[in-house]
């Protein structure tokens, strides 16, 4: 009878075990490990310092820079590729912008710095021994023409604004006489562009004797087409060519 009961107990026992080990096989469900995202490249950062930045013309100057998380440097203008750090002499003859770009993996980046060239005493002293400008150059630099629209003689605004400041420049110069000469593009008759011209530089002159300048230092003829400023066959030329066109009178 204890040895049925021993073997009862061994039976169960073996069950039990056998159910338990079934129990552990059991799958556990497992959470995917967590990616970290990388890092982003730093941004570069970049200075641009210049001594002294002020000069005068020939003198030289320093520029100095660094940088921090840049693979490539360039300093502008007329420097060219650079080192992360360092400095260089430069000899501007202008005032002149330096500009240092900075570029990484993170981006670019860039600095200026400004040398100021001072035209010094020797490049005054050219300058005032040339003198001031001459009567004529004066005339060319203030005088402008004015124009018209195709087969006109009536003046536009354009031409009326030019005209007052030309009036503005005879007051000044009493002493100047001009020659109003009539322009016309290369479309029509000759007889009929030479009326044209005409038309147009009279035009020009009575606008400028109603604003004070006396008809005496005015004289005026018509080119018509036979002196084109501009020879090709497109609008663009031929409005250059419609004019009346101002001559200092010797």
């Amino acid at each position: 009878m204890q040895r049925l009961r021993f073997r009862t107990f061994l039976l169960l026992f073996g069950l039990t075990v056998l159910a338990l080990a079934g129990g552990c096989q059991k799958k556990v469900a497992t959470t995917p490990p967590t990616q970290t995202p990388p890092v982003p490249a730093a941004q570069p950062t970049v200075t641009l310092n210049a001594s002294p930045a002020s000069v005068n013309a020939g003198q030289t100057v320093t520029l100095s820079w660094s940088s921090t998380n840049a693979t490539d440097l360039d300093i502008e203008p007329g420097v060219g590729k650079v080192a992360p750090q360092g400095s260089t002499p430069v000899n501007p003859t202008t005032s002149t912008t330096y500009t240092i770009t900075a570029t990484g993996a993170g981006g670019s980046a860039t600095a200026t710095a400004h040398v100021d060239v001072n035209a010094g005493a020797e490049a005054r002293a050219r300058g005032a021994a040339s003198g001031p400008p001459n009567l004529s150059e004066l005339f060319s630099q203030n005088v402008q023409d004015a124009f018209f629209d195709l087969d006109k003689s009536d003046l536009r605004d354009d031409a009326r604004s030019a005209l007052t400041r030309d009036a503005e420049f005879l007051r000044s110069y009493p002493q100047v006489h001009v020659s109003l000469e009539g322009h016309c593009d290369e479309r029509g008759s000759t007889e009929y562009n030479l009326g044209l011209g005409q038309r147009r530089a009279e035009a020009a002159k009575n606008f400028l004797i109603s604003l004070g300048i006396s008809a005496d230092r005015m004289e005026t003829t018509s080119w018509g087409k036979e002196r084109p400023f501009c020879t090709e066959h497109a609008e663009e030329c031929w409005q250059q060519n419609r004019r009346a066109h101002f001559v200092l009178a010797q």
